[in-house]
């Protein structure tokens, strides 16, 4: 009887190899590179900075050459086209909005540096602010079109006069969605756990409301002088 028990505990002591764990459906033991443990398939992968930055670079990319073909199809149209389109009053009123806005982001973003939490969420909520502002005084300027006469399928000029500003309402409307996205991780109660991805995230969102500012900036002075 004890040459019994002693053979059974040889045979499952070698079963279950070293450290007595016995081997996993594939045949790999746990904690090496099995289903636990500290093997690559349970390694947290590191984050990275640049692979945000990288990706919003490549969608602004996109973006700019967008904004760009229209503007030369709108030069060209321009010369062949010469019935005036009029500048809105109200357009003026929405270029004052975001340039004040690419403003009121930056001190966000400084106020984030300095660890100014408050002052952090009064900047994000200032931007989203006038982003929406700026939205509705777009709205506003199509309706002086409107009454002017001046529609969606008039001539090329109007047309483009109103589908780059759609475009770039739509483009706008993405990045308060981003801002708005900001404001509720500054009011996760997990906030300073995640500091350097809290800054990350300003920095990318920062890179894209600027590049919008800049394109209206750009469709605005094209607009009034090819008008």
């Amino acid at each position: 009887m004890a040459t019994m028990v002693t053979s059974t505990k040889r045979a499952t002591d070698k079963g279950m190899g070293s450290g007595g764990r016995f081997p996993g459906p594939n045949g790999k033991k746990p904690g090496g590179n099995g289903f636990h443990g500290g093997g690559s398939d349970g390694k947290k992968r590191k984050f990275s900075p640049w692979s945000y930055r990288i990706t919003m670079w490549m969608v602004l990319a996109a973006i700019v050459m967008m904004f760009g073909a229209l503007s030369v199809a709108y030069v060209m149209a321009s010369e062949e086209q010469r019935t005036p389109v009029p500048m809105p009053r109200m357009f003026f009123l929405s270029t004052g909005l975001i340039l004040v806005s690419s403003a009121t982001f930056h001190q966000a973003k400084k106020s984030l540096q300095e660890d100014r939490g408050r002052a952090h969420l009064r900047w994000l909520l200032a931007t989203l602010g006038l982003g929406i502002g700026f939205l509705l005084s777009q709205l506003a300027g199509w309706r002086e079109l409107a009454r002017a006469g001046v529609y969606f399928s008039g001539h090329p000029r109007s047309t483009f006069f109103y589908l780059a500003t759609a475009l770039h309402g739509g483009h706008l409307l993405g990045g308060i969605g981003l801002v708005f996205y900001l404001v509720i991780r500054r009011l996760r109660p997990l906030w300073q756990l995640s500091g350097e991805k809290n800054m990350t995230w300003t920095r990318v969102v920062g890179l894209y409301w600027h590049t919008m500012d800049g394109i209206w900036i750009w469709l605005f002075v094209l607009l009034l002088i090819f008008k």
